[in-house]
């Protein structure tokens, strides 16, 4: 019953055609049958679903509203399939923080509780120790060139946390931690110039503490030292967070400004960018602070 009205049987038991028709797009394209990335044009999805065009074309709006589909008008168009991934995992999880008025410091506590669960599987795995050593290696002297430029500093000192949590063994830890570190990253970048402009961006000397504890981390990782990797993960966690959270931890977090999306779109793309470069990583090692662990 709505609003005192009783619907007839057929209405409450049978979801609308539209719906059923987008239910097995969908499942299709998650599933990965479009190996093309293109729907079928309309006319033939039309005749295998043996349905109108109408109900066809609400199915592809409710696809396109989730985001699984872009629907290109014209002669050339047709329906761009957009399968998920972290970058929109990290989007809707953004925003569901936002709209529930999250502060930053509630996002960093969870990352404090989880992120430093991904060192402690990285150290357990040879295989990920072995891809992780050459790419901290880059990042980590990419870092140190940063040092004294604020926001440069910034946006590689967080890399090393992407690279750290992208090689997590188990994939549904990776995908929801990256998601969190993601988000964080996006308001880290944004306080980055915020504090830089008013003169609070953390000194030099303090830069290069946090890249002696990204040293610590992976050397730790590199021994297998699990334990040890997880604890100095957290410990560098916290005092990592603190400058931002000092200025900023009863903000709200935000996954809707126009910096905000652009830097959840760069964090993610640089997380799509990453992956495809772990899968098969040939870097030349040019340091050799790893050398004797």
């Amino acid at each position: 019953m709505v609003d005192g009205v009783d619907l007839p049987r057929r209405a409450r038991v049978q979801p609308r055609l539209a719906e059923l028709i987008a239910s097995e797009l969908r499942e299709q394209i998650l599933n990965g049958v479009h190996s093309t990335g293109i729907l079928p044009k309309q006319d033939a999805l039309v005749a295998t679903f043996g349905v109108s065009a109408p109900p066809l074309r609400e199915a592809l709006r409710i696809l396109e509203g989730e985001g699984l589909i872009t629907v290109r008008r014209g002669k050339a168009g047709g329906a761009l399939i957009h399968k998920p991934d972290g970058g929109s995992v990290s989007h809707a999880v953004g925003m569901a923080l936002q709209g529930d008025q999250i502060h930053l410091r509630d996002l960093g506590s969870s990352i404090l509780m989880f992120e430093p669960m991904c060192a402690l599987m990285c150290s357990s795995d040879e295989n990920v120790r072995e891809s992780l050593r050459p790419v901290v290696e880059q990042n980590l002297e990419r870092t140190e060139a940063a040092i004294g430029d604020g926001p440069t500093f910034t946006h590689e000192a967080r890399l090393f946390h992407d690279i750290v949590v992208a090689q997590t063994p188990n994939a549904t830890t990776r995908l929801l931690v990256r998601s969190l570190v993601a988000i964080w990253s996006a308001q880290e970048e944004t306080w980055a110039h915020e504090a830089a402009d008013l003169g609070k961006y953390p000194t030099e000397a303090l830069q290069k503490e946090v890249l002696g504890a990204h040293k610590k981390i992976a050397e730790k990782i590199m021994k297998s030292e699990s334990a040890a990797a997880e604890r100095y993960a957290r410990s560098h966690l916290e005092a990592s967070q603190q400058s931002m959270l000092q200025l900023f931890g009863d903000r709200v977090v935000d996954a809707s400004s126009a910096r905000a999306v652009r830097g959840l779109r760069d964090e993610t793309a640089r997380q799509s960018e990453s992956s495809r470069l772990y899968a098969g990583v040939d870097v030349p090692i040019t340091r050799t602070w790893v050398s004797s662990l």
